[in-house]
């Protein structure tokens, strides 16, 4: 009994290491469509992310991708930009720390992404 107790004494001050499940795209969606989300259980070290990435090139309107899945925290909070697929894109990551705490449908554009959909399709 004494042992028993020990135990359990030892094991209680262990760190508990619990991982979070988190939406994951199976496609990064363009806007203004939201992504095909299925929950995934992430590494014990991550976080859920949502990111945003806005493209545009010249004075064109623009093509907006939205991704979530599980990340480090070294990508939490990044902004930046890159140029990919002739688009120059503006990305920012938010992440959460709770189970599917990144389940928040994104926000609709307006009119002209519906149009631009069939545009950013043929260049992705």
């Amino acid at each position: 009994m004494a042992g028993a107790l020990g135990c359990l004494l030892l094991l209680s001050g262990l760190p508990c290491v619990v991982s979070l499940t988190c939406y994951t795209c199976l496609f990064p969606a363009i806007s203004p469509l939201d992504c095909l989300k299925f929950p995934q259980q992430c590494p014990p070290d991550q976080r859920c992310l949502s990111s945003t990435a806005i493209g545009t090139r010249g004075d064109s309107n623009p093509v907006v991708l939205y991704e979530k899945s599980c990340a480090v925290a070294s990508q939490c909070g990044l902004r930046g930009q890159k140029y990919t697929m002739g688009l120059n894109f503006t990305y920012s990551n938010e992440c959460c720390d709770t189970d599917l705490c990144n389940a928040a449908p994104y926000r609709p554009g307006g009119p002209t992404l519906y149009l631009l959909l069939p545009l950013a399709l043929a260049l992705w």
